[in-house]
């Protein structure tokens, strides 16, 4: 079985043949470990591989490991968040990616201020429009973006969403082109305070095809570390 080490070097030498192939307008595509479920121990051989973004689901899981790592990590908030948790990871996170509330975006901006930043956010885009699935209607961005977009302690910093399951990477080519259009899209509109630059799309089945179509960051746990283990007790 290979090592994790083995894994990231493999997968940042499949992002940087496809970085290598992007047109000037698209930025490289760089990789989130997510480390969901996942001991401290294994969060290290990941670090001392060079990873430095790391990707949780669940606020706890921030909060335990914080402490416990290096300094310079950046952990970025990719799960469901619930708004009376935004206070406990608020000095903590880099990024959140999965606003899709303005109730959320609401509670992030008071305790960003609070903690005297200002915290980027992905706005999250329900591209598969699933019913088990959280985000926004691509439809209703627009309007969204509208509602949160002056908020202080801010900075709405592109798009995120979570592609369908499938066998199949191709089969989802399709929503991550429509994601690109949308951030385009509203980059056009020339709204304050906005800035489409980050696409957080793409996964361990499918995040070469993301990146081919301009994602940003790959969110890869299985494809890093394995099976994912949820009887850790966290």
């Amino acid at each position: 079985m290979s090592s994790i080490a083995e894994n990231i070097k493999s997968i940042q030498d499949s992002l940087a043949k496809i970085n290598a192939s992007h047109p000037a307008d698209m930025k490289d595509t760089r990789l989130i470990a997510v480390s969901k479920t996942k001991p401290v121990e294994m969060l290290k051989e990941a670090y001392d591989a060079g990873m430095r973004d790391f990707g949780e689901n669940k606020v706890q899981e921030i909060i335990e490991k914080y402490d416990k790592l290096p300094s310079d990590i950046r952990w970025h908030m990719i799960g469901h968040l619930q708004t009376n948790k935004v206070k406990y990871i608020a000095d903590k996170v880099y990024m959140i990616h999965s606003v899709e509330s303005e109730k959320l975006a609401l509670e992030i901006s008071k305790r960003a201020i609070a903690a005297g930043r200002v915290i980027p956010v992905l706005i999250e885009i329900n591209i598969g429009d699933e019913e088990s699935k959280f985000g926004i209607k691509p439809e209703e961005l627009y309007d969204f973006v509208k509602k949160i977009n002056t908020l202080e302690g801010i900075k709405i910093s592109g798009l995120m969403c979570v592609a369908p399951y499938t066998d199949d990477p191709e089969n989802n080519r399709a929503y991550f082109k429509r994601m690109r259009q949308l951030s385009v899209d509203i980059m056009r509109k020339n709204i304050d305070n906005i800035d489409m630059s980050v696409l957080s799309m793409g996964m361990s089945g499918d995040y070469e095809v993301a990146a081919m179509e301009g994602s940003s960051y790959v969110r890869v746990g299985t494809g890093i570390f394995g099976e994912r283990n949820y009887n850790i007790g966290m």
